[in-house]
């Protein structure tokens, strides 16, 4: 089963048709004729990696049942230049045009994550590092939104608080520190769950390597201290980069040696890619 054959995905979408909607197109209803019949393409203003297509035809089905047929000119992934044609719709003009927000809301938004991530592991070529994402996303959104991340060739981080154990500042405070917490979470932990700490200095770096620390998330370090940190860890944990990482700097960070890079603005952050429909009558 794909993403896309979620019912999680079909709530999404008639969400969003019926927030937009509402309780119907009042401005196409009172200047288009039923039964006029129309071509669309969505086309490019810009350049960018596609994410969200198939979103086209789910939005259209919810406004349109069968009535309008979308034929996709590319696929997810894919990147384009401005004036690229990246779909053509045909049915009802009326149809064509209550959707056309909604549409285009979801394909501007999830290319512009796909876009800008592409961007960040473009910066890091030859390096060991991944670029991964964060939960830092727009809510009811987020699987929609780390699917794009993948799109524009980066990786994943926890998609929920149920799937991985991140031990963060704020649970050490409240745990008592590195080695307690991380020996509360392995006491309880599944032995298929990695356990990862943040650490904010090398002292918390050596801590949570003598409680067993899996994966060791080191937090706001300049990419001296990074370097320090993978030396002293030498393999025995996998390393997490976070923290004031933008475009100007995932170099410099993944040159210290990290596994990953996690960058929060992928998903909080990603401009959207410039793209309109363009209709004609058939």
């Amino acid at each position: 089963m794909s993403l896309f054959d979620l019912p999680a995905i079909d709530a999404i979408v008639a969400a969003a048709v019926a927030e937009d909607v509402g309780r119907g197109d009042l401005t196409t209803q009172l200047t288009v004729a039923d039964d006029v019949r129309g071509r669309a393409d969505i086309i490019a203003k810009q350049s960018g990696i596609l994410a969200g297509l198939p979103l086209v035809a789910k939005v259209y089905a919810c406004v349109s049942g069968a009535r309008t047929v979308v034929e996709p000119r590319l696929r997810d992934g894919a990147s384009f230049v401005a004036g690229t044609r990246i779909a053509s719709l045909f049915g009802g003009a009326a149809d064509l045009l209550t959707g056309e927000r909604v549409a285009l809301n979801f394909l501007q938004h999830l290319s512009g994550i796909a876009t800008l991530t592409h961007r960040f592991v473009a910066a890091v070529a030859s390096t060991r590092a991944r670029i991964v994402d964060t939960r830092k996303t727009v809510p009811g959104l987020r699987l929609l939104e780390k699917y794009a991340v993948r799109m524009g060739g980066g990786h994943n981080h926890r998609l929920g608080l149920d799937d991985g154990i991140l031990i963060k500042n704020n649970h050490l405070t409240a745990a008592g520190g590195v080695g307690p917490a991380i020996a509360r979470a392995r006491q309880g932990a599944p032995h298929t769950v990695k356990i990862e700490v943040e650490c904010a200095s090398l002292a918390e770096v050596d801590e949570a390597l003598d409680a067993g620390a899996d994966l060791i998330l080191l937090d706001n370090m300049q990419p001296a201290q990074l370097a320090a940190a993978v030396t002293r860890i030498g393999g025995r944990a996998l390393t997490e980069a976070s923290g004031g990482v933008n475009l100007d700097t995932v170099r410099e960070i993944a040159a210290s040696g990290v596994d990953l890079i996690s960058v929060g603005a992928l998903t909080h952050s990603a401009p959207a890619i410039d793209l309109h429909m363009r209709m004609s009558l058939v």
